[in-house]
């Protein structure tokens, strides 16, 4: 299996090592002298193992490209990320979720090989794959294992229950995570159990938590603030810090991508102020595809989904025109004073706006009096 990655990336080229956060820009030149020998017995150039050496210790120094180093090839469309719900089903039952129903169901191995393919043939070198809960699709082994060989950059998004199953542990020693990215719900069983909405939560969570840590695997926390848990705000940061985990606090309930507005029941008191939404590439450089291969710009953004099924790698060059069109400032925030300084994205300003949600959770103005339609 490969240690390094040599790929495309954006408007220029990287090497990257699976299981590390290290990025090295190369030059062209550089790149296209691997490429040539991408797959052969030519041994490892010595600039690349002085690279390596000097970015990871890592010794390549007498190895082939084909033993170590595995080469992407350029792309015509050259996205860079794209996130994967693999399933919706989840073990839990998160009051918060923005999900809404979470239906088991998804695509067939087959068309998930051909899903990631696309991701492949479209650019993708880093890959989050979500859920739902991910790790309990019945395919999710088979599916990480064959992007990983692919060439992407993996990370993992999940509640962490079942980071102690030895398939799992395994699985990530042979193909190292670029990240666990795993949500702590509350300090103590009530309180983590009452917003999971599953008894037995918490137990499984600190199971999973724990053979994660013994095995290194590079877990970052999602600390999760809602009613049900916002006075174990701090508790719930110092058992991150007690970990040694970098971490997160989300503190702002969103409605569901569908408009309904059940996450809002839970939102606590402990709202953050959002920073100026200052645009972004979605839809230009990222994608986001659900569990039946419809892509959208996002998670958000679910406008206009392309089913990748149907259209194959070619849909994906509509998704700069969807996006043009959906960040556009409509509805109610038409012609809106405050647009230039306005804190959420248009699609997720359409989602608050859908579930009726109370504008101090998602707009700079006090009442709808102040917004102006044209």
């Amino acid at each position: 299996m490969h240690e390094l990655i040599v790929s495309p990336f954006l408007d220029g080229y990287l090497a990257v090592r699976p299981g590390n956060t290290t990025c090295v820009r190369l030059p062209a030149t550089h790149y296209d002298e691997v490429r040539q020998h991408s797959g052969t017995d030519a041994h490892v150039p010595g600039w690349l193992t002085q690279v390596v050496a000097d970015a990871w210790n890592l010794d390549l120094q007498g190895q082939s490209i084909a033993q170590s180093v595995l080469v992407r090839e350029p792309t015509e469309l050259g996205f860079a990320r794209a996130s994967w719900e693999i399933n919706l089903g989840c073990n839990f039952g998160c009051k918060h979720c923005y999900l809404g129903d979470r239906p088991f169901s998804g695509l067939t191995w087959e068309q998930k090989v051909r899903l990631l393919d696309i991701f492949r043939d479209s650019g993708v070198l880093w890959l989050q794959i979500t859920g739902g809960e991910p790790t309990i699709d019945p395919d999710f082994e088979g599916a990480y294992r064959y992007a990983y060989a692919a060439g992407m950059m993996l990370t993992v998004s999940t509640n962490a229950s079942r980071l102690w199953n030895k398939d799992l542990l395994h699985l990530f020693r042979d193909c190292p995570p670029y990240r666990i990215v795993a949500s702590i719900y509350g300090a103590s069983e009530a309180s983590f159990d009452e917003l999971t909405q599953r008894r037995g939560a918490w137990k499984a969570f600190n199971r999973g938590m724990a053979a994660a840590r013994n095995a290194g695997l590079p877990v970052r926390l999602n600390v999760v603030v809602t009613e049900d848990n916002a006075h174990e705000v701090d508790a719930m940061v110092a058992i991150a810090e007690g970990w040694g985990l970098e971490h997160h606090v989300y503190t702002n309930m969103q409605p569901t991508y569908s408009g309904t507005g059940e996450p809002l029941l839970v939102q606590s008191e402990h709202l953050r102020r959002r920073p100026t939404f200052e645009g972004c590439n979605a839809g230009v450089t990222f994608f986001h595809a659900d569990p039946h291969a419809k892509v959208s710009i996002c998670k958000i953004g679910r406008d206009d989904q392309i089913d990748l099924m149907a259209e194959g790698i070619d849909g994906l060059r509509r998704l700069g025109e969807i996006s043009d069109r959906l960040m556009l400032r409509t509805g109610g925030c038409t012609g809106c004073s405050l647009s230039g300084s306005c804190r959420v994205c248009r699609p997720l300003a359409k989602v608050y706006q859908e579930a009726k949600a109370p504008l101090n959770l998602y707009c700079q103005h006090e009442d709808t009096k102040e917004m102006v339609n044209s």
